[in-house]
This record gives structure tokens, sequence and C-alpha cells, in this order.
């Protein structure tokens, strides 16, 4: 990086605040994902107006720009494809207000998603987005990924709790988009820019709705000899119109390593686990509850275990939340997907899987978010073996390329980013294509903001692309 403009950045911010060494930047070419993407310069802003002149100055230098949370992202997104400057949002962490009486709290992107909760708790009240890195992801990361999480079964994603946000747009400009309330009328610009992984523009300020506390939980936890027998039982819950808050599927295999890990009380020589829970009016969780536990005895389920106070039920869900941590424990690194299926299709989809790590020989793990179908199958490997990282990135396409095959989708909650560009093709016309370009070049027409994410680099759709270490090799579809 040129020195002189180091110091453009520095007089700018100050110098503890600019990262330029190899060292240092290192540190910021990784996410959670597999991909890698180095920038050039970091910086850490803590107001808009900075945010807005680093902007400025990177335009004037013709430099893209990247926005990054806590780099806990799965699919590349906050990584520095083409270089450039990476804007950490670490430093812009305020809770700016906590409206109780309206259930509405104002954040700057660094706010961790779990202190929100935390905060808002004295008031009854908490943000119901939830993903299972929610005591380490960003507020802005979820925005920009449209995170989901296990509650989102019931409560949705996270544009359904972002109501208004503050926009650096690619020239530097500030603007405001929807309201406190959320109910503006116009264009659901909002809407748009939730999920558009910061290839639009850069989030600085996010209003959000807070969720009232529910009157009663119940946490249930069903126990299967047979994985078919538990995804057969998520499949008639859906059936009969019961709608949990939360309805999570972890495999034998990996409910052992996580038992082993955390102690969370789940069995050790069972094929599979649904953790399950409902929430609500004291009546209403109760008939819901014994509900779900008929349809899960109707399916052969060993065992329904119902937590007995707060304690218990917490326990289980820290085993489902650092399910991916004891994971790390087994292998140098891990490949989390992140597919969805139509929920009827859940059961051959499981089958599916386990062939795919048959055929090339990895062990795949099952941790997912059952009720609405969205897979999170994990493949662990060791990266650095050349042989094993590109069979791991055939796997995944072929698992997620099946996903798309059966009427599902390509991603749920992890975003596209630079993982799955050269899959969208599989999923969008080029007609499709040419509308979403449309929308990205009327905000961001140099392409700027995140460049080398969402829309595929190959010029023709008919070809698919995977990644690997050294080269991409074609895979027709």
């Amino acid at each position: 990086m040129n020195s002189n403009l180091v110091r453009e950045f520095e007089n700018l911010l100050d110098t503890a605040s600019v990262l330029y060494r190899p060292e240092d930047l290192l540190l910021y070419e990784y996410d959670g994902s597999v991909e890698k993407g180095r920038p050039n310069l970091v910086v850490f802003p803590t107001t808009t107006e900075q945010v807005s002149r680093i902007v400025k100055l990177a335009a004037e230098h013709h430099l893209p720009i990247v926005g990054r949370g806590a780099g806990t992202g799965l699919s590349g997104g906050a990584l520095a494809r083409t270089g450039g400057v990476m804007v950490v949002f670490a430093r812009m962490n305020r809770i700016i207000e906590l409206d109780a009486e309206n259930q509405r709290a104002v954040v700057q992107p660094g706010v961790v998603n779990y202190e929100l909760t935390r905060a808002a708790e004295p008031h009854g009240l908490y943000f119901a987005p939830d993903p299972s890195s929610w005591k380490s992801c960003t507020i802005g990361g979820n925005v920009a990924e449209n995170a989901g999480g296990p509650h989102t079964l019931a409560y949705g994603v996270t544009t359904n709790h972002v109501t208004a946000l503050e926009l650096v747009l690619p020239d530097g400009e500030i603007v405001r988009i929807g309201s406190t309330q959320g109910d503006e009328p116009g264009y659901d610009l909002t809407g748009l820019l939730v999920g558009s992984e910061g290839t639009l523009a850069l989030v600085t300020e996010i209003t959000v709705k807070l969720a009232r506390k529910p009157e009663a939980v119940k946490t249930l936890l069903a126990i299967f000899d047979t994985v078919d027998d538990a995804a057969e039982t998520v499949v008639e819950i859906t059936a009969r119109t019961i709608t949990p808050s939360a309805c999570e599927m972890l495999d034998g295999w990996t409910l052992r390593a996580v038992e082993d890990y955390i102690r969370a009380g789940f069995p050790m020589d069972s094929a599979a686990v649904l953790l399950i829970e409902v929430e609500g009016l004291t009546e209403t969780v109760a008939a819901q509850a014994a509900a779900i536990i008929e349809v899960c005895n109707a399916h052969r389920a060993r065992e329904v275990r119902v937590a007995r106070d707060s304690s218990e039920r917490e326990l289980l869900w820290k085993g489902r939340k650092n399910a991916f941590g004891a994971l790390g424990r087994l292998a140098p690194s891990n490949y989390v997907l992140d597919g969805v299926i139509p929920r009827s299709k859940l059961p051959q989809a499981l089958r599916r899987i386990q062939k795919v790590g048959e055929q090339y020989g990895f062990q795949i793990g099952n941790i997912f978010h059952a009720g609405d179908g969205n897979l999170h199958p994990i493949i662990l490997f060791d990266p650095r073996d050349k042989k094993q990282f590109e069979s791991a990135l055939q796997a995944a396409a072929e698992i997620i390329r099946y996903c798309v095959q059966v009427g599902g989708a390509l991603t749920g909650e992890h975003g596209v980013g630079m993982e799955k560009s050269e899959l969208m093709p599989l999923l969008f016309s080029v007609a499709d294509f040419d509308l979403m370009r449309r929308v990205h070049d009327a905000f961001n027409p140099d392409s700027s903001l995140n460049p080398g994410k969402i829309f595929p680099l190959n010029k023709g759709c008919g070809e698919i692309r995977v990644r690997s270490q050294s080269s991409t090799a074609p895979l027709r579809s």
C-alpha cells in the first residue's frame, strides 16, 4: 500500500485506526467460511461521518470498499475479494436508543446481537433473530446477510425486525430509509437493503423491533433411533400446521461430538434428536407441546423430554448453539453449508447428503433448522491437503445443487458472498441477473462496494465454476 495513501487515511482517522502491515492484514483475509481475500488497508471508524469521509477518499483513489462486522460470516461476504479498503465496524458498537415503550432500538452496526437482547431484558424485551453465533456476530452483519437462527421459524429472519437504516452510499452521501414504526409508504428500500451483502451501501445505523418475552416457554428434546423417524416427525408437525418457535435437528454422530464437549444431556446412543421449543400464552403452549409429543410418539420417538426449568433449557440450547465449535475439535477445519429444501423433502435430502459424504470420503454432520428446511451439513476436512479441499468444495456444490433441484434455494441465511456466486445460475436466469444488475447499478454503478460478490464472475450462465485453492475448474450444470 502506498505510504502517502496510508498517511491520508491516518490523517482522516488516527494511526491506531488504520492497519496496513502484512501481518495485520493477514488477520482480515478470513471469515467463518473456507474463502480468502486480503484487503490492502483496514480502517476502524467510530462515526457515520468518518465512514462517509473514508468512502469519499477511497473513491478518489478508485479503491474498492468492503464493510465488515465481527467476521463470523460463512460465505466470504465480508472478505476483500479484489483488495481495497476494509471498513471494520467493531468500534461503532453503541446502542444509541432503547425505546422500551414502543419496542424499538436504534443501534450502530457493530453492536453484538446478544448484547442487544441483554440490554433489552430488564424491560421484558429481547431481539428475536438469534444466529448460533449471536454472542459474537454483529447486527450490521446480520443485516448484510439477512441472518436467521433457530427461532426464525416463528419470528422470521432479520428483515422482519428492521424498520429503518442509515446508509453511506458509494459517493459518500449519507441517507436514511424506512421509519421507526416501519409503515412508511412508497418503495420498501429497507427490505431491499437487508440481505444485499454490502453491495449497495454501507449501513451505519439500524432501527430494529424488539419482541416482548413470552408468558410461557416449553423446550422439548425428542430422541429417535433412526434419522428417518426424526425427519418424518418434522414433516408431520408441519402438515398439522403446528408452528413451534424453533425446531432443530442433530444427527447421532453430531450430537455425540456435541455431548462430549458440552455435556448438554443429549443421549449418546441415539440416531437423531429434535430440539423443539414452543412459547406464548400458558394454555396455548401446553396444547402445542402435547400435540408435538403426540406426533413424536407416532413416529417412534424413544423418549420426549421436557426441560424442567430455565437452567435445563439453557443447557440444551448451549449444546445446539455451540455445536459447530464442538465439531472443530475433530478435524483441522470444517465447511458449514447453507441450503434450503421443502420440508417434505427432508428425509430424502438427509439420505442424499450421506451418500455424497460416502462418495467423497467425508464424514458430514447435520445440524440444522429442520422446521423451515434450512440445512447446515458440515464437512470435516484438512485444508492443508489440496485434494481434500477441492473434494470438499465439490461435495458442497453437489449438495447445494440437490437443494435447488428439489425445489429449494442456494442459501437460507448465510448469504451468497464469494461462496455461492458461481452457483447462482442454478437458480436465476439471464433475465433475472439483468434485473438484479440494474438495481445494483442504481446504487453502486462502478461496483466499488464489495465487488465480486453475489453475481457470478463468469460471463455465461450455462457454466458453473467450483472454487479451488489454485484454480477454478468448470463444472457444468
